[in-house]
């Protein structure tokens, strides 16, 4: 499954200059820039890194890992307020949902994202800025290199956006499996 969903992310530049976009869908400096707040913003209230709050897990799936914690707030990134969903992803032997409650940052793989941006960013996908960050914040690439934050995979059949459409409906949101 991830070499799938890195697979359709690896192809999104070729599909963004194909279908004439001028700038790409995500991984470029103005999304990098809001990831990187974002992040800062994230920590500061306790909802990424060793300190964050510890919810209970549950029982995930591909690809965001075996076990799940998601926090659904919302965050004030510079002079904007929006609802974050944090989806802390777990994997890696010995990781079950008591072993994680109990040892919250032992089997951290990354987080992923989303962030629900002003009216306007992205319509046609509920105006979410996506991004995936490894354990230790910095953020996660595609297998070309591309930074994984903004639209990621817009307009592909796989990825970030087309499961979320796919699975969590119109609002694009799974808080479980």
């Amino acid at each position: 499954m991830f070499s799938i969903a890195a697979t359709s992310l690896s192809l999104a530049g070729s599909y963004a200059l194909s279908q004439g976009m001028s700038e790409m869908p995500f991984g470029g400096k103005q999304d990098v820039a809001f990831a990187k707040r974002l992040w800062s913003a994230m920590k500061s209230a306790d909802l990424v890194g060793s300190n964050r709050i510890n919810v209970r897990p549950f029982e995930g799936n591909e690809p965001h890992g075996s076990i799940q914690q998601v926090l659904d707030t919302k965050v004030r990134v510079q002079k904007k307020t929006g609802r974050v969903i944090v989806k802390v992803n777990h994997m890696g032997e010995g990781a079950d949902i008591d072993t994680v409650h109990a040892n919250p940052n032992k089997y951290v793989a990354a987080y992923t994202v989303m962030f629900k941006k002003p009216k306007g960013y992205d319509p046609e996908n509920q105006d979410w800025f996506w991004v995936k960050y490894r354990a230790d914040g910095s953020l996660d690439t595609n297998p070309k290199g591309m930074k994984l934050a903004g639209r990621v995979a817009k307009g592909m059949d796989q990825g970030c956006i087309a499961c979320h459409r796919s699975i969590g409906g119109d609002d694009m949101e799974i808080l479980k499996k």
